[in-house]
């Protein structure tokens, strides 16, 4: 349903990180706190080997409080600090570079001891196409270093950003892999938006994404659609059909037009309407 996405820029951009990491001190991974295995580019795993690294968990605001709660406590398990972030609002921000500093603080101490004093701290901002990077540079930096747009892959060129006194930012574009390990992952970036809606059958996607709303978040959708309990059963196709006519989504004769409303339900989806969701938990 879903072919494997991985434009020429992104090539390039894996080539480029790979040569520019003997520059940095520490790797800031943002992720999507709504999918934080989905969103994560397994390749980069390989790249990076044994830099500091720092998980960013963003668009907490979209998704489960508890359940990004317990993401931090797996990643603390698996000794990577990671913070919780909303680079729309600036939740985390002041934390985050709380972090880099703390994961460095040692080695530079140690820097100062040799007498290298004044020495900045140098980190490469990573992340999947979409996930809200140039957003989060924003922020960090108080004003617009980073262009943003709210399609994939909007960042295309390598850009040095000074965030304070002791802090040097690498920014990269958006770098997704040429293979998706398996369905759910490319449906799970499909929802969310990291893969073009112009390269997927949304109808489609939006049936996935219904089947697993009304099991695990079946109120959230009875709210949002005013539907009856009885509404949320097995027939997926039905209940498309009938949000499409609480919506209005209908052409001619009254027939429910299915590509308007998948478009309204990703949409709801991907904007916190439909509730904060979260779709990947600890297991």
């Amino acid at each position: 349903m879903i072919a494997n996405y991985f434009p020429g820029h992104m090539a390039k951009t894996k080539r480029e990180i790979i040569e520019n990491l003997k520059l940095i001190d520490v790797v800031v991974e943002v992720l999507d706190a709504r999918i934080p295995i989905s969103s994560h580019n397994p390749d980069l795993d390989n790249i990076i080997k044994n830099k500091k690294r720092i998980v960013l968990l963003n668009k907490s605001d979209l998704a489960q409080e508890n359940d990004t709660k317990k993401w931090v406590d797996y990643y603390k398990k698996n000794n990577v600090t990671a913070v919780i972030v909303d680079a729309n609002s600036g939740k985390g921000i002041d934390l985050s570079i709380k972090a880099i500093k703390d994961i460095m603080k040692e080695k530079l101490e140690q820097e100062a001891a040799k007498g290298k004093i004044g020495k900045s701290i140098r980190i490469m901002i990573i992340g999947i196409p979409n996930v809200g990077k140039s957003s989060y540079i924003n922020r960090a930096t108080k004003k617009i270093s980073a262009k943003v747009g709210n399609k994939p892959g909007v960042t295309v060129q390598k850009q040095w950003i000074k965030l304070d006194k002791q802090i040097e930012m690498l920014d990269t574009p958006g770098v997704l892999w040429p293979k998706f390990q398996n369905d759910e992952i490319a449906l799970n970036l499909a929802f969310t938006g990291t893969i073009k809606d112009d390269v997927i059958e949304r109808t489609e996607v939006v049936y996935e994404l219904l089947k697993k709303l009304s099991t695990a978040y079946k109120q959230d959708l009875i709210d949002r659609y005013n539907l009856n309990e009885s509404d949320i059963n097995n027939n997926i196709a039905e209940l498309m059909e009938l949000i499409g006519q609480k919506r209005g989504a209908l052409v001619s004769g009254g027939k429910v037009d299915l590509e308007k409303t998948a478009r309204i339900i990703l949409e709801d989806f991907r904007t916190g309407k439909l509730g904060r969701i979260t779709l990947e938990k600890v297991k």
